[in-house]
This record gives C-alpha cells, sequence and structure tokens, in this order.
C-alpha cells in the first residue's frame, strides 16, 4: 500500500484534474488518450501538464496505476463534518 501513496503524491492537483477527464480504465489507455488529445491543445502551460502527466505515467507499473483513486482534486477544499455539510 505504500507504494499506492508514493506513487499519487507524484501527480499535482493539475495532472490529477486532468486524467480525471479520460479513460482511467487502465495505463495505457489513459496515455493513449492523452496522447491523442495533445495533438489538440495550443496553450503553453496546458502543453507542459500534458507531458508531465505523461512523464510520470510512463514511470508507474500498471500495480501502481490501478492503486490509484481517481478524483478530481481541488487543492482549496476542505472538508469540515461528513459530505452533506451536516
Amino acid at each position: 500500500m505504500q507504494n499506492s501513496l508514493i506513487s499519487l503524491d507524484k501527480f499535482s492537483t493539475e495532472e490529477l484534474n486532468l486524467m480525471c477527464i479520460f479513460d482511467t480504465a487502465d495505463r495505457v489507455t489513459l496515455r493513449n488518450d492523452l496522447v491523442t488529445a495533445l495533438h489538440d491543445v495550443y496553450d503553453p502551460d496546458m502543453i507542459a501538464i500534458f507531458a508531465s502527466t505523461l512523464e510520470k505515467l510512463d514511470t508507474l507499473t500498471n500495480e501502481e496505476f490501478s492503486e490509484i483513486g481517481f478524483y478530481i482534486a481541488d487543492d482549496d477544499l476542505q472538508i469540515e463534518g461528513d459530505v452533506f455539510g451536516e
């Protein structure tokens, strides 16, 4: 389980959010989707996020990838109480 935490820490909030808008069923599918989408990206900052995400995906094993829980990350989100605010 320790490897899962290390792998998850590798990705920034922006990288996690980017991955979440694509098919995360497996590492190869996600990587292929990112490469395909990158052809239509012209913003230099987004190109950098795509590139860093792809680099990091290439360092993961399929097992490490499967342990990542994908969700939209929010740096500023701090939940107090339960999810429904009660």
